[in-house]
């Protein structure tokens, strides 16, 4: 099967999606943007799946915790943003720069994040076959999906 992503010559990744996938792409940034709408910054989040993206560096010292998201946490966000609009920016195109295709990157891995949280996705899960009959078998296989994406872009963007 034919890689999404291919290392371009000039630079960059040229990219191979079929209509339907670019269709499903473009559901994406608004689901991560849903999660993050009236995200309190200064605190921990309350859904664990937004908790996922917004880790704490200080598990056991809530002062340093909170001097850290206080610091690094609205850069983060905005950062995640910024990814998220030139994902949906460059959904259509056919070729992304550098900075796009890491754009792309950081958005594939929030949106599996988030998803695979909400899911609680095991490594067990990830391997065996979905069941169709399972009621999580559609967000499952978008998840795989995007795992197998993700795997693609880190190949065409390593050295």
């Amino acid at each position: 099967m034919k890689s999404h992503f291919k290392r371009a010559h000039g630079g960059g990744v040229d990219l191979h999606f079929a209509a339907e996938e670019r269709a499903v792409l473009r559901t994406l940034p608004g689901n991560v943007r849903e999660a993050l709408t009236g995200l309190d910054l200064s605190a921990p989040a309350a859904d664990p799946a937004v908790a996922r993206l917004y880790p704490g560096a200080y598990l056991d010292d809530d002062e340093h915790d909170a001097e850290y998201r206080r610091l690094m946490h609205g850069e983060l966000h905005e950062g995640r943003l910024a990814a998220l609009e030139a994902f949906e920016a460059a959904i259509e195109a056919d070729h992304l720069d550098e900075e796009q295709a890491w754009a792309w990157l950081r958005s594939l891995n929030d949106v599996r994040l988030l998803l695979g949280t909400r899911l609680d996705v095991t490594e067990d899960e990830v391997s065996r076959r979905i069941d169709p009959g399972d009621p999580r078998a559609a967000p499952l296989a978008l998840y795989g999906y995007l795992s197998w994406l993700e795997e693609e872009l880190v190949a065409a963007l390593s050295p």
